[in-house]
This record gives C-alpha cells, structure tokens and sequence, in this order.
C-alpha cells in the first residue's frame, strides 16, 4: 500500500462541534435536514428504492464547504451537516470508521470503549489528522458503532441525499495492528446493510486492496482520493463498472488520472483543504 498525503482536510460546521461539546445524543449527532430530495420518509414508510450513481457524472467534492456546484456537475459529495444540493446526485460524508478531532470529548465521556486502545491505555490516534481511531475489534463493538452511524446515515436520508460514502474503510492501517482488514469489513457490511435500509446507495472511500471485495461488503460505487497518483483507478473501475468518483489534489495526479481514465471514471482536481469556492486557496479541474 502506498503511502498517501494526508486526506483532504474535513472540516466541521458549527452543529457537529455543537454536538461534540455537548454530547446532545447519547448514539450520536444526526445531519441537518435538507432541501435536496425526497428523503422524508416516516417512520412505517416504505423505504425508497436504493439509486447508485450513474458511470461517468461529472463531479465535484465540496466536503470543506458547500457551495453552488459548477454548470454540467451532475454529482456532489458534501458533509453530512451540510444541505444536498439542488438538482443532482448528492452524496453524503460520513466519518464512519474514525472520529472528527472535535467530538474527542463526546467519545470519551459516552463510549470511551468504543476508542481504540493499545497496551498502555492510551488511545490510538490517526496522526496526520488526529483522529481518534475507533474499536471494531469485536462483534459487539461493531455492532453498537454501527447503530450510532447509522442515526447519521438515516440523517443523510431524511436530508434528501441519494447516497453516503463511508471514510476510513483502512483505518486497520492506522490500528497499530489492533484492527484487522476483516474487523473493517465486517464493519462495512453492517452500515451498507443500514444504509439500503434507509434507501440509500453507499460508496467505498478508499482502502483500493478491499475493492475487488466492496461489493459483497454492500458497496455500490467507490470514492477514491488520488487513486491517479497511486495508479489505483484501474482497480475501482473494474469493481464498479466506472462507477468512481476520483478526487487529486496534485498535477501530476491529476493529469495521469485524466489521460488513461478520464473516458470512464469521473475525476476532478481539488484543492487540499477543499474549500468552498470565493475562498482562499480554492482550486478545480476535470479533465
């Protein structure tokens, strides 16, 4: 496995801080609504049909911050906190694997055994974004992990987003050998499940060594970061039929993403820290 640049930076709007300060759930903080879809269903409803993405859709990813998708974007992947957007394919983020460095607190004081822990005690913390790493080691762990994500996946829904993608499927990278690769598939199978019961389709985000198995986990597409820096598209494509939104953040990256598979993956090139456009330091391409 390559090693990558940190991912891009997920900043938090001021409801998840809220939610991390406060604790305002004891399962967890769920999305704000949204105006973007037809997810209103109540409860004894018939679910949605789930709809995965279409091969090919021109992309943005606004996870930094939204703002009006660029003319012929027909997908967009935002936070979960965040409103879908009108008129396309919304996705929605979801830490679902790791924690946001804001609701380290909210962890500790209502599931501090759901924190990965080496031998000392002390937590294990992905250090290029000091997120805590949370423990899927076992079936009950995963089990109630899987019931707090997905109040934010039925969140998702009930905003109006068409699907969700699930970040740090390779978090067992990060484990210090604590998590296996099958404790994170284990885990995956459970929100894809909660996921299509919620009517939404769900994205791999990552860890390219699982993909040929992503989709007897549940996934329907993938989301990868720079898999045209790390010659890694071919891998997505065949597992998903095309069905890939790549985002580089470098040149080269880029350019090596466009050339051998711009014709069926959707690329865009983005700025690190994916900041809402008008900002500082926003940048975007597609091929």
């Amino acid at each position: 496995m390559f090693q990558r640049v940190p991912r891009a930076l997920r900043r938090l709007t001021a409801a998840v801080v809220l939610c991390g300060t406060l604790g305002a759930a004891v399962t967890g903080c769920t999305g704000s609504g949204g105006s973007g879809g037809s997810g209103d269903e109540s409860d004894g409803a018939v679910p949605r049909a789930v709809r995965a993405p279409e091969p090919g859709l021109a992309f943005d990813y606004q996870i930094g911050g939204p703002y009006r998708p660029p003319a012929g974007v027909r997908a967009v992947s935002r936070d979960r906190t965040s409103e879908p957007a009108e008129g396309v394919y919304n996705i929605c983020y979801v830490n679902a694997f790791q924690a946001q460095p804001e609701t380290d607190d909210w962890w500790h004081e209502h599931h501090p055994d759901l924190v990965l822990r080496d031998a000392d005690g002390d937590p294990v913390v992905d250090r290029d974004w000091d997120e805590l790493v949370l423990d899927i080691s076992t079936s009950g762990k995963r089990g109630r992990l899987a019931r707090i994500v997905g109040e934010w996946i039925d969140g998702c829904a009930k905003a109006g987003f068409d699907a969700v993608e699930a970040d740090n499927l390779d978090s067992h990278e990060r484990s210090e050998g604590l998590l296996t690769a099958a404790d994170n598939v284990a885990f995956g199978k459970l929100i894809a499940a909660r996921a299509h019961a919620a009517g939404l389709a769900i994205g791999q985000k990552n860890a390219a060594e699982l993909a040929d198995r992503g989709r007897r986990i549940g996934f329907d597409f993938a989301v990868a970061e720079e898999c045209g820096q790390y010659d890694e598209c071919d891998v997505y494509a065949d597992a998903y039929d095309g069905r890939v939104f790549d985002i580089e953040y470098r040149k080269d990256g880029f350019d090596a993403a466009c050339e051998d598979w711009g014709d069926r993956v959707s690329v865009v090139l983005r700025d690190l820290d994916v900041v809402a456009r008008g900002e500082s330091g926003y940048r975007r391409r597609t091929c």
